[in-house]
């Protein structure tokens, strides 16, 4: 089975298991929820459904408006049902790296406000440890006017920080919230949640890409056809 065809498998069966009619619902970004949005639209025109979607970013946005898909607030709706979305990688307690697309600060903030949080995702993605499939470093969104003492601090911290470059302009991406994105290389993270809390207490620092205990289910697209749900599993403290 290609990537893609995972893909669309596992966005299928996310979508049927979770939407419900008059559900509220994040549609996430990336190139796996494409599919998600193609079946809700799907099951919208058969079932008559009733759903409201919230993006997480203009790509989302322009899905949700190509697929017919009715669209909301956070400022309408602030309380989601779901929230659909992908993934870069996801660990075996379901914590996520997020943000290679460059999304990860409405993404996270979309996620938060919802009930469940339900990601998928293709076999590529899966660890057993942030850092070991995911080669790129983890997304940081910085105030643009801070972010060379940022890449120092980070680079004290441990990490390898770079400055993602555009490719089609000269110059620094641009989040849609008119940010810089900083993708620091940890190595493998054997403390995410820490490594999180850390990044956040920089000043400048608006957001990172690691998503910790947000992810209520992952469904994995497998290379043989089948789609691997994985739950979390709630951890003492």
């Amino acid at each position: 089975m290609s990537v893609e065809e995972a893909k669309k498998k596992a966005a299928i069966q996310a979508v049927d298991d979770y939407v419900k009619d008059k559900m509220v619902v994040g549609m996430g970004s990336g190139s796996t929820v494409v599919y998600a949005a193609q079946r809700l639209a799907e099951r919208v025109k058969k079932e008559n459904l009733h759903v409201k979607c919230v993006p997480t970013s203009f790509q989302s946005y322009q899905l949700c408006v190509e697929q017919g898909l009715p669209l909301t607030s956070l400022d309408v709706n602030p309380a989601l049902d779901v929230d659909i979305d992908g993934a870069d990688e996801i660990d075996a307690q379901l914590n996520l790296i997020k943000g290679g697309g460059g999304c990860h600060v409405q993404e996270k903030i979309v996620a938060a406000c919802a009930k469940k949080l339900v990601i998928i995702a293709d076999y590529r993605k899966k660890a057993q440890i942030l850092g070991q499939a995911w080669k790129k470093g983890v997304p940081v969104e910085v105030i643009p006017l801070g972010y060379v003492p940022l890449m120092k601090k980070l680079e004290a911290m441990g990490g390898k920080p770079k400055l993602r470059m555009a490719v089609a302009k000269a110059g620094p991406v641009v989040s849609d919230n008119g940010n810089f994105i900083i993708d620091v290389d940890f190595g493998e993270i054997r403390d995410p949640r820490s490594l999180d809390h850390q990044i956040k207490m920089l000043p400048g620092v608006v957001e990172t890409g690691l998503f910790i205990d947000m992810t209520e289910r992952a469904y994995i697209g497998e290379e043989n056809g089948q789609v691997t749900i994985l739950d979390r599993k709630i951890q003492k403290r």
